[in-house]
């Protein structure tokens, strides 16, 4: 199979055109096994040289809200009045392990990613 190890971003685009050739290949062939070892490698050097921040809670949480076309007055029910939903949006009222527990249910956003913390505006 003579595949090598992932050390630079030249072997690393090489990687890269070598799966998008073989990306039909049947699986259980030699093809397919070059295609999943190729991936698996890829996969290992994003993860080691381009890792992916853990976004934003309130990001996280606007994001899902636009992705569903819900408004504010939907999140209501799971973090509590327009005033609370207002100040948890707008950065001046941390999220609770509650508002945590619920939004993570309801809007099905990983709880890992609501448990981050984040900057929170001062009150003058």
């Amino acid at each position: 199979m003579n595949v090598t190890p992932i050390k630079t971003d030249a072997d690393f685009r090489t990687a890269l055109s070598e799966i998008e050739r073989l990306w039909d290949a049947e699986p259980e062939t030699p093809e397919g096994d070059r295609l999943d070892v190729l991936m698996t490698l890829v996969e290992a050097y994003e993860r080691r040289h381009h890792p992916m921040p853990i976004a934003d809670p309130i990001a996280a949480i606007e994001f899902m809200l636009e992705q569903r076309g819900m408004t504010r007055a939907d999140l209501e029910p799971i973090i509590g009045s327009s005033g609370r939903v207002s100040e948890v949006l707008n950065r001046r009222r941390a999220l609770t392990l509650p508002m945590i527990r619920r939004l993570s249910e309801e809007l099905r956003i990983p709880p890992e990613i609501l448990i981050q913390p984040y900057d929170l505006k001062r009150v003058a």
